[in-house]
């Protein structure tokens, strides 16, 4: 999958924003309260929505007022959110359009729509209009149809109209349209990591992908060591080349059923535990964890990789997210390190500014100064940020 661009309505601090035409590796700068946790926290508040509601995601996000919480303050009219993305590089462009809006305290979807654009002309064909809990789905193959007219639609109606259309027919497998986006959505990834819910021991179980804070690392570790043990060596190796001393990681199981990570250092005997191994350690291993996962995400969101992680090492973390990105996982990443910067290139870079209580987005590409600068080769996108050349932001 790969997202394309992302308009927002009156979604928290972006009252009316578009980021368009997104890399597979997108870095996101701002100063404090920008708003690129508020970015991050669509992708959150969509895959929470699908496995819900929008009422539950709504009070996850907006607290105890919910909805007049994450509509923008001091506005009016309906949350906006709409992705314009390709299931694959040659896919048609996709565009999901979600309206929510407040009627009588209660929160209504007013608008979800799925389009498909066959080509460069001619309108889109709506596989999937629903309004307040009821409405039309297309049935046929994407690839199977050739004109609009061809289209097979099936009414439907949802038990409540807080529920997302594509949570229902998602499970049907005569809806494949809509059963390619829940999947998606589904199985982004949004990285909350936590170094103190990683370092201790876990009940004996079964894990395939890192969780969003980390508590189950030691599950994955073994997991990968079992199930794939040449990923689990390239870890491994990469670890020990950016942690000096590290020659060994293992997950243990102890005979009251806990699991637990021991690190070799070869200048001592005994393995440490992992509630003696420093922050950065945890915390590179994690990430490799997540960047060589077997069944990579469609979607990664990392918030400041940079905290805990020795600078010389940035460098390094971002080529691991740009090749994990052109394996096919999208990622975002916000930093507020110059550092990090200094190894993204200038199409993967936007920032954000507030303007009037409301934050706008703006490209570096699009800057003529910041581009020419990158251009001849002379400076660092880190260099030129810290130098104050990113307007409304500094690092």
């Amino acid at each position: 999958m790969k997202i394309e661009s992302i308009k927002l309505k009156n979604f928290k601090a972006f009252k009316d924003a578009e980021i368009k035409d997104i890399p597979n590796f997108c870095v996101v700068v701002g100063a404090n309260g920008s708003g690129k946790s508020t970015l991050f926290s669509l992708f959150g508040f969509l895959r929470d929505a699908l496995q819900s509601n929008v009422t539950t995601a709504l009070a996850k996000w907006g607290g105890s007022r919910g909805f007049q919480e994450v509509r923008s303050r001091n506005s009016s009219g309906p949350i906006g959110i709409e992705l314009k993305y390709r299931r694959e590089k040659q896919a048609p462009l996709a565009t999901y359009i979600l309206e929510i809006d407040d009627q009588n305290g209660r929160a209504i979807i007013t608008k979800e729509v799925l389009q498909y654009r066959r080509g460069s002309k001619g309108k889109p064909w709506h596989f999937l209009n629903f309004s307040s809990g009821a409405g039309t789905a297309v049935t046929n193959e994407l690839e199977s149809v050739e004109k609009e007219s061809d289209l097979k639609r099936e009414e439907q109606k949802l038990k409540s109209p807080d529920i997302l259309a594509i949570k229902g027919l998602a499970q049907f497998e005569r809806f494949p349209a809509v059963v390619a986006l829940g999947d998606l959505i589904e199985n982004w990834h949004i990285s909350d990591f936590h170094i103190s819910k990683a370092r201790p021991e876990q009940e004996a179980g079964y894990a395939e992908h890192l969780s969003r804070e980390g508590e189950n690392l030691s599950l994955v570790i073994q997991y990968l060591y079992n199930q794939h043990k040449k990923i689990f060596d390239d870890i491994l190796e990469k670890l020990k080349d950016r942690v000096p001393g590290i020659t060994n990681v293992e997950s243990k199981t102890t005979e009251e059923g806990r699991v637990l990570l021991k690190f070799q250092d070869g200048s001592f005997e005994d393995p440490f535990l992992a509630r003696y191994v420093s922050d950065g350690t945890i915390k590179m291993l994690a990430y490799l964890t997540l960047l060589y996962d077997p069944n990579p995400h469609p979607l990664l969101c990392v918030e400041e990789p940079e905290n805990q992680l020795y600078p010389k090492l940035l460098c390094e973390l971002a080529e691991e997210f740009r090749t994990y990105a052109n394996r096919g996982g999208q990622v975002f990443v916000s930093t507020h390190s110059p550092d990090f910067l200094n190894a993204v290139e200038l199409d993967e870079v936007f920032w954000l500014i507030k303007q009037d209580g409301y934050t706008k987005v703006k490209r570096a590409r699009d800057d003529s100064q910041i581009a020419s600068y990158m251009a001849d080769g002379a400076e660092k996108m880190g260099y030129l940020w810290r130098e104050g050349l990113f307007e409304g932001v500094n690092p």
